[in-house]
Parts: structure tokens; C-alpha cells; sequence
């Protein structure tokens, strides 16, 4: 049986369209369906949330990231064991970055590219008839991205539901959903976006209530007959981020959490066996793993007790002294020598690269990456090309004197100068791997 998809999308970050997805998927869930969330471009959180509300693993699709090949596969095997697949848009609907045709990293790339249809969920506060004109817009804009429906959220009353509904009923769009504004039901928030799906204590209470909102809000039969087969061409993961050992040592806490689920289920699909332990807990990596990965997450919040924890320390020095670890974005900061938090209090990190980084003197970095390897490490060989991103707000207060890790690009191109650190078998940089590059 062939998984039928549709995609949720909106004009903007903060319409709607995670809540929407997330009760969606829970509420197809509590009813029996094998329904999978997918996520358009380079975001860690909202797939947590997709796996709990759904029990399956959540995966990222990304049209910039991902050569087409290892994008058609991933779309297959999102397909291959559910029978529908949500798949939510990242910021708008549209976009992405100035690249080649269907290589922007947006959502409607994957719409055109799949010829799946666009659940568009529209913040229509502040406004009522006006909201037809919005929707028109999406409708029009390009005519290889379909829009199949769409959900007015955020509605102050009947009223308010009738003359939105009505107006873009009116141009021929059907209204499929009307959620009135109910504060409650937002998630909360920091520096990176949502709370992390697994810091919440009552996670699927919460989860349930949206997807009471689902089914009260929302015709769910009308969109499950909106949605069309999910059909990819042929593909294969020659483009995936090759395990980096055969045993490896993954920090997996709460001050560590940002891996691709892609890269994961890749490497235990090429035959790698991955070993959590929790710095927080003063766990070290296991002397018979073969590499050390450090993920992203919130060092930042917890870095007093980092630095106290002695075991992890030592077991760290241990395991660099022989074996490879690599750090990425918070791992790497972990890896340098300070880092200073928010209210500006240094704490003394692993010391194995000679940065140190502080979240007290913050500034946003973000966009697309392309990282070409100066030299063989867990990433890859010398010379490899990775596509990635960067998304962090700390910033570099002491650079060391270690040799830099790659070379960087931004998304179109343009060269931003060495990226990380090296020293013998340690290897770190703000920079997250999605893929390697065709």
C-alpha cells in the first residue's frame, strides 16, 4: 500500500503549523493510523515532537541539504511502513535560498518535486476578508504548488470564522479547519525554538489536548482525503553522513540532543552500533566504542555542571588520547577550553581544543553551510564536501591555536573562511552535518 502525504504549510513562522501538525498526527495516531511526521529543511525539535505524538521516528527532507538521490530515498522510506505522512513546511511555505530549481530548501520544493498537495494554515488575528486575499496569493503564485485547504487559526468568534471562511471559500479554496485563539495551546519557547519535546514532564497530556483541538477544529476525514500518494523516484543513500566508527559513543542528555534522525537510523542501517551515556550524569564514553560524537543542544544551560562532572572529564581525555571525537555546534563549545553562560559566569569545559565561547555575548548565527574537510575526521576524509547548517547564538571569545577543521561556504556559495578546530585525533565546529555534498 502506497502512503498518501500532504504537506501543512503557512506564510510564516509562528501561524500555526506545529500545533496543527502535532494534533493532526496525535490524533491519527490515538485512532489507530500509522501515520509518520516529516519536516521540510534543518530543524532537530519538531521531529521529537512528531515521534511522540506519533510513535514513529520523525525525518527531515531537505531539498537544499540533501542531493536528490538521498532525498528520494529518505522520502521512500518515510513512505514504506505508514499510511499517511505529514509533512510540515519550515518558516513559510516558500521559503528557502536563491538556488538551482527545487534546491532551495523549502517546503514547495518538495510539493512540486512529490506533487503533494499544501494544507495552508493561515493566522487570520487582526484580520477577516483580507485573509482571501492572502490565501489567493498562495494559490496563484506558482502553479506547481497546489493548495488543497485551509485552516483559519487564531479566530475571536463565529463571526470573525464567518467572514474569513466565506471570503476564501469564495475563491474557490475549501475551509477544512477554524480554530479559535486559545493561548494555552501554544508551546513554549527559547533561544533555539520550542522547548525540546523530551524536557517536558507532562508531554503527552499536552500532546492529547492538541489533538482534542484537532478533532474538534478540524474536518480530519476532508484532509485525509486531501492528501495524494507519496510516489518517489528511485534513490539510494550514497549521499548520507557515513558512520564515523563501528562502535560509537553518542552524549545523549539534556545538554545534548541535537542529531539528525536520518544520521542515526543511517548508521545503524550501515551496521554501526550507537552507545549513549550522559555527560550530566558523569558518564563517560565507553572505553570499547571506536569514536566519540558530541551533538549540538544546551550546554549553555547547564554548563556549571559540566564542569563539575570529573569523570566525564577524565573519561574524555582518556578516549581523545587515542581514540577520534568530534563536536558539533554545543559539542564543540564543550570541547574548548571556557564557556561562559548567560548570566556570565565562566566555567572551565574539556579543554581538548584551545576555543572558548560564551552565551552572554550573543549573536544569532544562522543559514545553510557547505564545509569542504581539511583534513579526515569523523565527518568524513580530507577533502569531502558536507552540506549542514549553523544556527547558534554563542559566540567565539578566544580562538586558540589549533589547526581549522574545513573550509566554509554559505548556501550559494560565497566563502566565510576556515570553520572549526583540529588538534591530533579532536576535531569541532559550530557547523551541523545533514550530508554529504553530490
Amino acid at each position: 500500500m502506497t502512503a498518501r502525504a500532504i504537506i501543512i504549510g503557512a506564510p510564516r513562522s509562528g501561524s500555526g503549523k506545529t500545533s496543527v501538525t502535532i494534533g493532526l498526527l496525535r490524533a491519527l495516531a490515538r485512532r489507530g493510523v500509522r501515520v509518520r511526521g516529516a519536516k521540510s529543511g534543518p530543524d532537530y525539535i519538531d521531529p521529537g515532537f512528531h515521534t511522540a505524538a506519533t510513535g514513529l521516528s520523525g525525518v527531515n527532507l531537505d531539498s537544499w541539504a540533501m542531493s536528490p538521490s538521498l532525498l528520494n530515498a529518505l522520502a521512500t522510506k518515510a513512505a514504506d511502513d505508514v499510511e499517511y505522512v505529514i509533512l510540515e513546511s519550515a518558516m513559510g511555505l516558500f521559503d528557502g535560498i536563491p538556488a538551482p530549481q527545487g534546491r532551495s530548501g523549502s517546503a514547495a520544493d518538495l510539493a512540486r518535486l512529490y506533487g503533494l498537495p499544501v494544507l495552508l494554515v493561515l493566522d487570520v488575528s487582526g484580520q477577516s476578508t483580507t485573509a482571501a486575499a492572502v490565501a489567493k496569493g498562495f494559490a496563484t503564485y506558482d502553479p506547481d504548488v497546489r493548495m488543497a485547504g485551509v485552516v483559519l487559526n487564531r479566530l475571536g468568534s463565529e463571526r470573525h470564522r464567518r467572514l474569513s471562511s466565506d471570503a476564501i471559500e469564495a475563491i474557490g479554496l475549501p475551509v477544512v479547519g477554524a480554530i479559535l485563539r486559545d493561548p494555552t495551546l501554544n508551546l513554549p519557547e527559547r533561544h533555539l525554538g520550542l522547548i525540546q519535546a523530551g524536557e517536558y514532564e507532562n508531554l503527552m497530556a499536552h500532546l492529547d489536548r492538541l489533538a482534542d483541538m484537532v478533532e474538534k477544529s478540524l474536518d480530519i476525514d476532508t484532509i485525509l482525503a486531501l492528501a495524494t500518494p507519496l510516489e518517489p523516484a528511485a534513490g539510494d543513500f550514497g549521499d548520507a553522513l557515513q558512520p564515523p566508527g563501528q562502535r560509537v559513543a553518542l552524549a545523549e542528555d539534556a545538554a545534548f540532543t541535537f542529531l539528525y534522525p536520518h544520521v542515526a537510523t543511517h548508521w545503524r542501517k550501515a551496521g554501526a552500533e550507537i552507545v549513549p551515556f550522559s555527560p550530566l550524569a558523569d558518564e563517560a564514553p565507553g572505553e570499547d566504542c571506536d569514536v566519540c560524537w558530541l551533538p549540538g543542544g544546551y550546554p549553555e544551560l547547564h554548563a556549571g555542571k559540566l564542569a563539575a562532572a570529573t569523570k566525564f572529564q577524565a573519561g574524555m581525555a582518556r578516549f581523545a588520547a587515542t581514540k577520534p571525537v568530534h563536536g558539533e555546534c554545543g559539542g564543540f563549545m564543550v570541547l574548548g577550553e571556557v564557556l561562559e553562560d548567560a548570566d556570565g559566569e565562566s566555567h572551565r569545559m574539556l579543554g581538548l581544543l584551545g576555543h572558548s565561547t560564551s552565551f552572554a555575548k550573543r549573536k544569532m548565527n544562522l543559514g545553510y553551510r557547505e564545509a569542504r574537510l581539511r583534513a579526515t575526521c569523523p565527518l568524513g576524509r580530507e577533502g569531502t564536501l558536507i552540506r549542514g547548517h549553523e544556527f547558534h547564538y554563542a559566540q567565539m571569545t578566544a580562538t586558540g591555536n589549533d589547526e581549522p577543521l574545513a573550509d566554509l561556504a554559505d548556501g550559494q556559495g560565497n566563502p566565510l573562511g576556515a570553520s572549526g578546530y583540529r588538534r591530533c585525533l579532536v576535531s569541532g565546529t559550530f557547523f551541523h552535518a545533514i550530508a554529504r555534498s553530490a
